[in-house]
This record gives C-alpha cells, structure tokens and sequence, in this order.
C-alpha cells in the first residue's frame, strides 16, 4: 500500500502540474473575429508575458513568417516582461526588424512593463506603444558571469549592446540619447514620460485605441517606407500550442530546479525501493525535461555540480550510516546549487528562494524520513524465525537436567541450561544454536 501510494503521488504530482499550468497559459486576452477574408486588414496578435526565453523567440520569429505568409497588415505583440536571456531577445529583435510586414509593440496592460530586454525588442519594433501606467526601461547589459560589466573585453560588449540599441533608435526615429541611458544607467520611465521623450510612438488606452491611432502610420521596413491600414481590422490571436505552452513552462529557472530535484528524489526513491519502478520512470522523465530547461537557459555548471553532488550524498545516505550528515551535507549542497544555478544577475530570472527552500526541505525531509526507517530496521530485534526466539518466555515441560524440553512460541523444543529446571518452571531463551536452545530461569 506504501509503495503504491508514492507511485501515485508522484504521478498525479507531475500530471496535474503540467496541466494545470496548460490550462493557465492560454491566451484568453483577444478574441479573433469570425472571418477573415483574402486581402483583409489582417492583425496578427501576440501576447508575451513573462521572461523572454527561447520558446518566446521561437513564437516570435514563427509569428513574423506567418504575418508575411498570409499578408498581413500588422503584427501587433501585446508585451510584459521582466526582461530575458540575452540570446534570446537578439533573435526577436533581428526578425522584427527584418520583418516585410510592420511590427507594433504594445506594452499592455496597465501596470506591464518592458524592462531589460523589452527595451531592446521595443526599440526593435517598427511601432511603440505603451498602456497609460506602464513602465520602460532597466536595460543594463550583464555578462555572463551575472555580474555588471566593468572589464575592458566587458566594455566592449556594453559599447556594441548600446550601438545595437542606438541603432534601432535612429532607423525608427526615437531616443537615441535615452536609449543609451536605459542601457548604461538601468533609466526607467513611465508611459507618459516615454510618449514626452519620443521613446515611444503612442500611449493607448486598449488594442482598438491603438488602432485607431496608428491607421495611417508610416514605418521603416525592409522594403522601404510603408503605411500601415488596419481600417476594420480583422483581429487574429496567435496561441501558443500545447507543446508550445510545456516548453514555455519547463524553461523556466524555478520549473527547471523543481524538475531536477524531482527527476533525483524519483532516482533516490528507486533506489531505496528497488523494483519500484514508476519512481525511477518519473524520475528519468523529468531529468530529461530539466536537462531541455538547462539547454534554454544560461546556466552555471558549478551550481550544477552541486546539485548532482546533492542528490549523490542523498543516495549514499541511504546506504551509509551517517546519523543524517549526509542529509545536512545534501541539503547545503542543494541550496547553494539552486542559488547559483541560473547565470544571470536579474532577480526576476532567477530562482524564487521560497522554490529552493521548498524543495530542499520535502526532499530533504523525505531522505532523513527513509534513513530512520532504513536504520531502525537494521537495529530491530528480529520478530521472527529462529533469532526471534531469543528473549522470550516459555515453560518447561520436561525437568532440565541437564537437557529437557521447553515449551516455547507455540512449539516444543529441546532445551539445556547450567542448573537443573523443575518441570512447569518459566525460562527465558538465551540462544538458538542447532534447531535447540539454551534457558535460564525466569526470575
């Protein structure tokens, strides 16, 4: 009944957690008009919420080839991020703008921002538009230590970071000055203050006021000046597919720990429990998932190192004797791993303290839980079989003198002891040698 209860715990655990967050994810903020007919005012509509990964790239890019394969008017990206990893948000900015179809960002809705990264694609884009109460900014280059730049190579990259942005400026014709600032002094503006500097385009109350706003702007694409007509736009809301929506879930920092430190308490579990095998099953899976995770983001292999380190003291604990200091080591191991996994200085990309703890302290407690079983059951004294006959009671049925027979756990057996026993007297078994056993006298 135990094991069959951890199997299912651990199955519902991981199904009900990749659904539910299915569930969450879809974007339910615009919905498409009933048709769409051929040569229509086409707006494709996409929503980016939350740290800019390779999944979001990938929709991005996915997104601007649809926009041109179906000939639309806009690709509108309704936008509110943290920021993101750096090879990621290059890739959005390189396909926005090479798009032949104009690309407006919209950081919506109120209270969104567009920080670190959404500077960049924001600049990127052949339209910006903020949501009244919004914000910008914070857009400081970090290497890829997590620490701010200050060497000479480092430098180097800050200085084409902020060429790259002050680029993007001057093509669509906003802040270069401010632009540089976001970058080398983390600057943050709000909506109104944006829309002042000429950061941005146009502050909209909701995507139709955008619309209406932007029907008749002239942007700079790569096939010249263009004018965007979205008169009776037909709105078009791009989804995320299921697979999509996993992918975008298990790359994220606290998603890819939670895995990692599952996919190892699934391996320790089977190896307590040998023959289990739905813990090592679930275990192998999601290694694999957080081992994808680990691929989409920038990762520290010394933090690494220690979380395996971890999850190789938890298996020995079991094994070994330690009164628990392997546990205390692979609890330490396991949150300092989870600190210093992610390699990135921003504390919104990495992982939630309140994650590491959580998990450290149910794996933790788990190992310490199945070392004291494991322990107690090596000191018990046995209940059964020949050795369980050791200290118990029985009654003499023939006189001891110096053999005889002992009445003892339900059978009769022959018996001896250093001084003769009258019949009827209690004994108590001393050893079991030889299907025959030594009594002295119950006191």
């Amino acid at each position: 009944m135990f094991k069959l209860s951890i199997h299912i715990a651990l199955l519902l655990f991981v199904l009900g957690f990749f659904f539910t967050n299915t569930a969450l994810s879809e974007t339910t903020d615009v919905t498409a008009d009933s048709a769409i007919s051929p040569g229509a005012n086409l707006v494709l509509i996409l929503t980016i919420d939350g740290a800019i990964g390779t999944v979001t790239a990938d929709r991005v890019i996915e997104a601007v080839k649809q926009a041109e394969e179906e000939h639309a008017a806009l690709l509108l990206i309704l936008m509110d991020t943290p920021g993101g990893f750096n090879d990621s948000f290059w890739a959005i900015t390189k396909a926005m703008m090479n798009s032949q179809v104009p690309v407006a960002i919209y950081v919506y809705p109120v209270g969104a921002r567009a920080a670190s990264a959404g500077v960049y694609i924001t600049y990127a884009a052949h339209i910006a538009a903020m949501a009244p109460s919004t914000s910008i900014g914070a857009a400081h280059v970090v290497s890829g230590t997590g620490q701010p730049i200050d060497s000479v190579l480092e430098e180097k990259i800050m200085n084409d970071a902020v060429a790259a942005l002050k680029g993007m400026a001057e093509r669509h014709g906003r802040n270069a000055d401010w632009a540089e600032k976001a970058a080398r002094e983390s600057a943050s503006i709000t909506s109104n203050e944006a829309l002042a500097l000429k950061v941005i385009d146009f502050v909209a109350t909701d995507v139709d006021d955008l619309l209406r706003q932007i029907n008749g702007f002239e942007v700079n694409t790569v096939l010249g000046k263009k004018k965007v007509d979205v008169t009776e736009p037909l709105k078009k809301p791009l989804k995320k597919t299921l697979i999509q929506t996993i992918l975008e879930i298990i790359s994220s920092p606290n998603v890819a720990f939670i895995l990692f430190s599952l996919g190892g308490l699934g391996i320790v579990i089977e190896l307590y429990n040998p023959g289990a095998i739905l813990p090592g099953i679930v275990g192998g899976i999601c290694m694999i998932l957080a081992f994808y995770s680990f691929r989409t983001l920038p990762i520290n292999y010394a933090g690494l190192l220690l979380i395996l380190f971890a999850i190789l003291l938890f298996i020995l604990e079991i094994k070994i004797v330690s009164h628990g200091l392997l546990t205390i080591g692979g609890v330490i191991s396991l949150i300092i791993g989870g600190m210093m996994l992610i390699d990135t200085a921003d504390p919104s990309l990495r992982i939630s303290k309140s994650v590491i703890f959580a998990v450290t302290v149910v794996i933790g407690g788990f190992v310490l839980t199945a070392f004291t079983l494991a322990l107690k059951a090596r000191i018990a004294r046995p209940t059964t079989g020949v050795e369980g006959l050791v200290g118990q009671v029985g009654k003499v049925k023939q006189r001891i003198d110096p053999t005889g027979y002992v009445y003892v756990a339900g059978e009769l057996w022959e018996a001896r002891a250093d001084e003769p026993i009258d019949e009827g007297a209690a004994v108590e078994v001393l050893e079991v040698k030889d299907l025959k056993i030594k009594v002295k006298r119950k006191v």
